[in-house]
């Protein structure tokens, strides 16, 4: 039987709002850093399918949330794809060969590196209640090339900006790459047990309008056309952080089934502009989910409020901050579930 959150991603509009967290499986809950300290790092723990199914389930049974999201990483497909990935500790990950000087063409493909994510997602889906939806999800090819080319991540994703003017073949033929790959790997996570799947695009808003229709919107369409091709069934999350006023298009052209709002975005104007029943996600700010102010709150309300005439999914405006105290998250679940519309 469908729960609340796929309902809710199906187009319906009920008397209470689905809650999930972006991030919700991660460091600020203890559980999560007890079993991080037992078995290693955190690629290490990615690729073990017990201990990643163990974290995914983590925040469902503490808080009961609607929606279980998968515990891996956007860098699994350029793992995959065949460049060498690593988690250094107060670095962050490191790609290498960087596609800034290495041709993409010397890489060696290697899908088996989904299995283990695979079996992540069919251990989940198993062990969850039938009426809490299982989330996979991946990168979206634009931000999955910034690090691709990079090497890293970076502020203003300079190398892969640089080379959308300077090398678009060179770029393309990596975006190309990606979207493949993509379509696969979430094609996969359906196939295993995935309800639903999020296109994560974290760097869509370091790009001018232009390059957004032609590295964010075109390629997403790609992965959007051929996943409903092949699981029409199953919606697609797309959230595209930073799009600022590019959002309603992002909603019109790709072709998601939900479109996920980040925190600089007024709610009002969210409702407003994007298409006239389309779910929406989001959009409170994880940084006031750390401070836990008395605005938490009021924010809460302010938000539920411009939703109120569309199908709603709370959460957050990106990932929770890893030093979020646990009640705070227990004040935010309260409140959302509280509201009466």
């Amino acid at each position: 039987m469908p729960g609340l959150l796929l309902d809710t991603l199906n187009g319906k509009r009920g008397a209470q709002v689905p809650l999930w967290l972006m991030r919700q499986a991660g460091r600020y809950l203890p559980e999560y850093r007890a079993l991080r300290a037992e078995k290693g790092g955190f690629l290490a723990m990615a690729y073990d399918s017990e201990a990643a199914c163990e974290i995914s389930l983590q925040p469902i049974d503490r808080f009961g949330f609607d929606g279980a999201i998968l515990f891996s990483d956007i860098l699994i497909v350029p793992h995959a794809l065949g460049q060498h990935l690593e988690f250094l500790a107060g670095e962050g990950p490191k790609l290498s060969p960087p596609l800034v000087d290495a041709a993409l063409d010397a890489l060696t493909c290697d899908r088996s590196r989904y299995d283990p994510i695979y079996e992540t997602v069919r251990r989940c889906r198993q062990r969850l209640p039938d009426d809490v939806t299982m989330l996979g999800f991946a990168g979206s090819p634009w931000t999955v090339a910034t690090y691709m080319v990079a090497g890293e991540g970076s502020r203003d994703q300079h190398d892969a900006r640089a080379m959308a003017y300077r090398d678009p073949a060179k770029l393309d033929a990596i975006l190309d790459a990606i979207v493949g790959e993509t379509i696969e790997y979430l094609s996969g996570q359906i196939d295993a047990g995935a309800e639903a799947v999020q296109l994560f695009d974290s760097w869509s808003g370091s790009l001018a309008p232009d390059e957004f229709e032609r590295l964010v919107i075109a390629p997403n369409a790609r992965i959007v056309a051929a996943l409903r091709a092949r699981h029409p069934d199953t919606p697609v999350i797309g959230f595209p952080k930073g799009a600022g006023e590019k959002l309603p298009a992002y909603a019109r052209e790709t072709g998601v089934q939900a479109v996920g709002v980040d925190e600089t975005i007024d709610p009002n104007w969210a409702a407003r502009e994007l298409p006239a029943g389309m779910p929406v996600q989001g959009n409170f700010d994880p940084l006031l989910l750390l401070a836990g102010s008395d605005r938490l709150e009021h924010r809460v309300r302010l938000i539920l409020e411009a939703f109120a005439d569309r199908p709603h999914v709370f959460n957050l405006g990106h990932g929770i901050d890893r030093r979020t105290p646990i009640e705070h998250v227990d004040r935010l679940i309260a409140t959302v579930r509280s509201f009466k519309g």
